[in-house]
């Protein structure tokens, strides 16, 4: 990874300053050691008129891979490799970004002993990278840095330039430009952007990377056009940290338009207040409905298909009664943030061995997913296209034939209470459907009937008396009259 900081002066004020506020002799070329690798600062060109710092980066991918022992920091589920055969040595990203926090961390925070009046000098600045992971392309990259007062040059990257018809790849060559920033100002817009830019955090992402977003942020994150944007990839798109973040720029900005400190605004919510009771997330009722389906069903081994980032894996860590938990996924990127969410790298030997995770399509049949009691699919099947529906049936109740299945999806119908969801629009963008409570129910009785199981409804989360609840939950058990006996009952009835 490669970034460089060009400054331009006069014999009155030399471009060699630079030198000063990096606190790195242009005379010398330096190496830090980082948790990823090397890190060397080095000076091309230093005189008055003209001077350039770089900062180039080399990352450890070994080393890296066996920190990780293949699951949490640094490596991934089933991916062996994915991760040797990566660009983390090349494009600029969260590591670069961290390596820029350690090796100019003075320089960051406006620190410069030597000539104390040098941080709060706007100078010309020119930063080049020449190649930065963009997803979004070079019109994000413009909306995220030109409202800060930069010059934005992203070209695109082609594939390979003996085939321009396979078109440009996902990485820019980025300049910026500008002569209104501080080298402070500078610095810490790159070290939140370049991995927002780059939307994959090779690290562990916890609690204190909020604090961390918003020291950098300071100045300039409360106003941004992009906030939400930016908060959410940052923190790895993480819900709790996003909102987190989210409701502490908003303190900053209500404190900023009534001329006021933060700790005021914080204060005028009464100590009362935090002792109402709120509501429970609709995930987390989901979750514990799933998990008392599961200890009613006797089950010991359990499967979640369709792990996503892990949060049912968890949960079911937490109960001794299932034994064997496996979660499956599709995405390496996913079954890497469940990895480091369940801690593996750090977790006891008699725990990590009642978790696997697996990569692997739920469209098509599996032989290590048989012989299990139990199989949930959670939220999983409005993500599929209605004709590849069959196939994942076959793949559950054809070939895995777990003993019991659950599954859950949306009601639509629920959807005209939620406030905030334009009438017509399902809840995520990449649901394919979702269907009424007839429409799953005819779907769940005809797959029972065509693979030997019976089926009884739940409802997940309040239950309208007009619309139903917000989750409808299908509980297969095979070969056995299972099923709700409320549901059996409205059937006679």
């Amino acid at each position: 990874m490669f970034l460089t900081i060009t400054t331009t002066g006069t014999p009155e004020r030399p471009a060699t300053d630079l030198g000063f506020l990096l606190h790195k002799h242009p005379d010398k070329a330096q190496a830090f050691s980082t948790s990823y690798g090397k890190a060397h600062v080095l000076y091309p060109e230093a005189d008055a008129r003209r001077c350039t710092a770089a900062l180039l980066l080399e990352v450890d991918a070994v080393a890296l891979v066996r920190r990780g022992k293949g699951k949490g920091r640094g490596g991934a589920p089933d991916a062996a490799l994915a991760q040797y055969v990566n660009d983390r040595p090349y494009a600029a990203s969260s590591l670069l970004a961290v390596a820029l926090s350690a090796v100019f961390s003075s320089a960051m925070r406006g620190v410069c002993a030597a000539k104390p009046e040098l941080p709060e000098q706007a100078r010309p600045l020119r930063v080049e990278v020449p190649a930065l992971p963009a997803r979004g392309g070079p019109g994000l990259v413009r909306g995220l840095f030109e409202p800060l007062g930069w010059t934005v040059t992203a070209e695109p990257v082609a594939l390979d330039t003996e085939f321009p018809e396979w078109g440009d790849s996902r990485y820019v060559r980025l300049v910026l430009e500008s002569e209104e920033l501080t080298l402070a100002e500078a610095l810490r817009h790159l070290y939140v952007l370049l991995p927002v830019l780059d939307d994959a955090k090779h690290y562990w992402v916890s609690s204190d990377e909020v604090d961390k977003l918003l020291r950098a942020g300071e100045g300039w994150l409360p106003a941004h056009p992009e906030q939400k944007l930016i908060t959410s990839r940052y923190l790895s798109r993480r819900w709790s940290l996003t909102r987190q973040a989210m409701e502490r720029l908003e303190l900053v900005r209500l404190a900023e338009s009534d001329d006021s400190e933060v700790e005021e605004i914080d204060n005028a919510v009464g100590a009362e207040a935090e002792s109402e009771e709120k509501p429970t997330p609709l995930a987390v009722r989901r979750r514990d409905a799933i998990v008392a389906a599961l200890g009613e069903s006797g089950a010991a081994r359990v499967l979640d298909l369709g792990c996503g980032q892990g949060q049912l894996v968890q949960a079911l860590l937490k109960d001794p009664r299932f034994t064997e938990i496996v979660g499956v996924d599709v995405s390496v990127r996913a079954l890497t943030i469940a990895s480091r969410r369940l801690k593996l790298d750090r977790m006891g030997e008699r725990q990590a061995s009642r978790v696997t995770l697996l990569q692997g399509s739920l469209a098509y049949t599996d032989t290590r997913l048989k012989g299990y009691d139990a199989a949930v699919l959670s939220e999983v099947i409005e993500h599929l296209d209605l004709p590849r529906l069959p196939a994942l049936e076959y793949a559950v109740f054809g070939a895995a034939r777990p003993r019991t299945v659950l599954v859950t999806t949306p009601n639509v119908e629920y959807n005209v209470r939620w406030e905030t969801l334009p009438a017509g629009h399902v809840r995520h963008g990449d649901h394919r459907f979702e269907w009424t409570r007839e429409e799953f129910r005819a779907w769940a009785e005809a797959v029972a009937a065509r693979h030997g199981y019976t089926v009884g409804f739940r409802p997940v989360g309040p239950d309208d008396p007009e619309v139903g609840p917000p989750t409808q939950m299908a509980v297969f058990v095979r070969g056995a009259a299972g099923g709700d006996s409320d549901e059996k009952e409205a059937k006679a009835a």
